[in-house]
């Protein structure tokens, strides 16, 4: 006998559990309205984040946008059940590229997707995405959770991020001015920030390697999860006092193939690995997935979040100031004419 008749359907039969994103909002009310800056207008429950531009009183605004994700450094917070600061990843990669045309973020959606809702997980990723926004002064305004069952397994999730920010048009770092002759200078990174995590993930199989090992003073895990850092104020700031010409953030494709984007075509870098040690993090993973240099330099950021281009004359300024307002910065290289030649020179 056929009883399909008598068995009634719905969402959460199917895996979608709608009261569950609901408490979840709830939840995480508090935590948005902490990241509120001037401009947001309303709250959660619409159907888009509202923000009024006018309300900054800028001449010619220019709105700079930009999105991302953590890659499969999520992965690793999944398998470890470490999930407070996969959000702030998330943030910076996002904030930290539109900073690079001197953009302020202004505010910043994200994109939660999973198999099934696990709302503690979700709570904290997202408190972690709100800790990111409060560092980068930017509001979060919105958001979707997805819970999509045979897309994922079922502890996996997935992040994505937008943000919106806003510069003046005669403020906008754009890069067209530099010229051969010019200072190039580091910021240390924090770590492995997000990018590379697939090699490194192979290296942790390949060489069956104990996350609870210490490697200068902390364990490997707590070296690979270290949160992306944040520039967001210091660049900000530093811009008050110093005409930046271009701004590299070194992500993916790492010093070799970021720096070229952000320098007139006619034109080369030419970067002194002389001038700094390569964190331990990074001399670990090169020695244990022997990893040659050249490509070490394509995949990791080697121990540099960004790379700022002054005039000679500005680069001790530069490096004293950002020394003296919480970063470690020194001088990396130069600028000089492209006859031809490799666009990064490493020497």
């Amino acid at each position: 006998m056929d009883n399909r008749a008598d068995k009634k359907t719905s969402y959460q039969n199917a895996g979608v559990d709608i009261e569950k994103g609901n408490e979840l909002i709830r939840r995480l009310k508090e935590t948005i309205d902490n990241t509120h800056r001037k401009g947001v207008i309303g709250g959660l429950g619409g159907f888009g984040g509202l923000f009024d531009l006018g309300s900054l009183k800028y001449k010619q605004p220019i709105l700079v946008s930009g999105t991302d994700g953590v890659g499969t450094k999520i992965k690793l917070a999944i398998e470890n059940n470490m999930h407070d600061t996969i959000g702030i990843d998330l943030v910076a990669m996002c904030v930290n590229d539109i900073i690079v045309q001197g953009a302020k973020p202004l505010f910043f959606l994200d994109y939660f997707a999973c198999s099934k809702l696990d709302i503690n997980i979700a709570e904290t990723v997202i408190n972690g995405i709100g800790a990111g926004c409060s560092l980068a002064e930017c509001s979060l305004i919105g958001g979707e959770t997805a819970e999509m069952p045979g897309m994922y397994k079922e502890q996996d999730y997935d992040l994505a991020g937008f943000c919106v920010g806003v510069v003046e048009k005669d403020e906008m770092i754009t890069g067209e001015n530099v010229a051969a002759g010019d200072i190039l200078i580091a910021i240390a990174s924090s770590g492995c920030h997000s990018n590379g995590y697939s090699l490194i993930r192979k290296i942790l199989n390949d060489t069956n390697a104990d996350l609870s090992q210490v490697i200068d003073g902390e364990k490997l895990l707590d070296h690979l999860l270290t949160p992306t850092r944040i520039y967001v104020k210091q660049i900000l700031n530093l811009m008050q006092h110093i005409s930046i010409k271009s701004l590299a953030h070194i992500t993916g494709g790492g010093l070799i193939e970021n720096l070229p984007r952000v320098i007139p075509k006619d034109l080369s870098v030419i970067i002194n690995t002389d001038t700094w040690n390569l964190p331990p993090i990074f001399a670990w993973l090169s020695e244990q997935g022997k990893i040659n240099s050249d490509e070490m330099f394509k995949t990791f950021n080697c121990g540099i979040g960004l790379v700022l281009c002054v005039e000679r004359n500005n680069a001790d300024k530069t490096i004293n100031y950002l020394n003296d307002n919480g970063e470690t910065a020194w001088g990396i290289g130069s600028i000089i004419k492209n006859n031809g030649g490799t666009k990064v020179q490493i020497k």
